[in-house]
């Protein structure tokens, strides 16, 4: 098996990062979401070890917090000396309320507010990842009436296909995020920035999708980007001091999947940028990457307890749980691949096949289709693998379902790091 924090008990059941998953779901109830810090920090640490390494001192990882949001992450993420990125008032306001540093933070999205605009300065975060026109504009005018000049770096799409799924890739030309280089508007963008007086272009910023698994689309993109900064520094004078190639570096969700060796990529890209940079006569700016998934997804699991079994002869048999889209909507919206396992029953055979089904109104509140399990019985725990990103922070209270609670686990000690929401919670901002 390709998790290394997966383990099985003397007694037959499922573990993760050496402690009995059953005795956790009882300890806490489920749906339970469970987090490996230990697996966290060591990503955060190869990143961060990787980057200085292969492409310099002044370059670094920052978190993408979409994927997993909640205080302790961005503690964790301060006490390893990394960046983080945030895409909403919400998650700045959550990684400020950590105690995260406010100079090390990139805000990023498609349409930030005014309000928060005016917050994010007001708090003194570093960098605003800028999107468009307007927004460059907005900034420039909020900045004026703050008496600063704020730190942008300008997102391009580089118009490439990083061959991903097409609900998570964001590098092509027609997409929501950021603006084209091959229609020639990235270069008026960046003269706009150039012309603004209160805005201080630091840099150039992409992305070219999710769940990559091969680094040559960062590099595809990294030499379009760099091509583009050749072109701007003689036309303009300016070279960019950042390149933020984004993040997007896969994880497995099925064995089939493999593991990227995130080390060995960010040392190919490295070799890559620097052959560019002297090809183009560009000094090598200070490199950022945005890994988030990569950082969490295959250090968290769920856990859920069987409710019933439905079986339709010459049709399918269904299991439902006391979960489902409300704490993992990935499937019922793209499709998601899980692995799923019986964590009380984890040596017996897998002989029958079923459809691991939530318990929201909703035909198509699935978790998995095809599941080859155990016959499960009522009260069995389901544990379904590589839930660590864009579970949590996806989760809503769909049919006023409360999400459920979060729990790290550090050197073999667990402790509550968000508490489940209670009913008393749905109905305290109703009037």
């Amino acid at each position: 098996m390709l998790y290394e924090n997966i383990g099985t008990t003397e007694n037959g059941h499922l573990s993760f990062c050496n402690l009995d998953t059953v005795s956790l779901a009882k300890k806490y109830g489920t749906p339970l979401y469970l987090i490996d810090e230990n697996g966290v920090r060591t990503r955060c640490e190869t990143y961060k070890n990787a980057m200085n390494q292969y492409f310099g001192p002044g370059s670094f990882p920052i978190y993408a917090s979409k994927a997993l949001s909640f205080k302790g992450m961005y503690r964790i993420t301060a006490e390893e000396n990394i960046g983080a990125d945030v895409s909403s008032g919400g998650e700045l306001y959550t990684a400020i309320k950590a105690g995260f540093p406010p100079e090390k933070i990139f805000f990023h999205g498609n349409n930030k507010t005014e309000a928060e605009i005016s917050m994010a300065m007001d708090f003194g975060i570093g960098f605003f990842i800028c999107d468009n026109f307007w927004e460059l504009e907005n900034i420039n005018e909020i900045a004026g009436k703050k008496g600063i000049r704020q730190k942008v770096l300008l997102r391009l799409t580089p118009g490439i296909d990083p061959h991903t799924l097409e609900a998570i890739s964001t590098g092509k030309v027609d997409s929501k995020f950021g603006v084209a280089i091959e229609t020639g508007q990235a270069e008026q963008f960046v003269k706009l920035a150039l012309d603004l007086e209160n805005i201080d272009l630091k840099g150039y910023h992409s992305h070219v999708g999710s769940q990559v698994f091969d680094g040559k689309s960062f590099v595809d993109a990294a030499e379009i980007l760099l091509c583009f900064a050749e072109k701007i520094k003689e036309t303009y004078g300016y070279t960019p001091e950042y390149l933020d190639l984004g993040g997007g570096m896969g994880v497995p969700y099925f064995d089939k999947d493999g593991r990227i060796d995130y080390v060995l990529e960010i040392k190919l890209i490295a070799e890559k940028l620097k052959a560019q940079c002297k090809k183009f006569n560009l000094s090598m700016p200070n490199i950022i990457l945005e890994p988030g998934r990569s950082i969490v997804a295959d250090n968290g699991i769920t856990l859920y307890t069987v409710g019933g079994r439905k079986e339709i002869p010459g049709f399918k048999n269904y299991i439902s749980i006391d979960g489902g889209m409300t704490d993992n909507p990935r499937y019922a919206l793209y499709g998601a691949i899980y692995t799923v396992l019986l964590a009380n029953r984890i040596k017996e055979k897998p002989n029958y096949v079923c459809t691991v089904a939530g318990r929201c109104c909703e035909s198509g509140d699935l978790i998995q289709e095809n599941v080859s399990l155990p016959r499960p019985e009522r009260g069995d725990i389901i544990a379904v693998l590589t839930t660590g990103a864009y579970n949590y922070s996806m989760a809503s209270n769909y049919n006023r379902v409360p999400r459920p609670p979060v729990v790290m686990i550090k050197d073999g000690v667990d402790y509550l790091a968000v508490k489940r929401e209670s009913f008393e919670d749905l109905i305290r901002n109703d009037l």
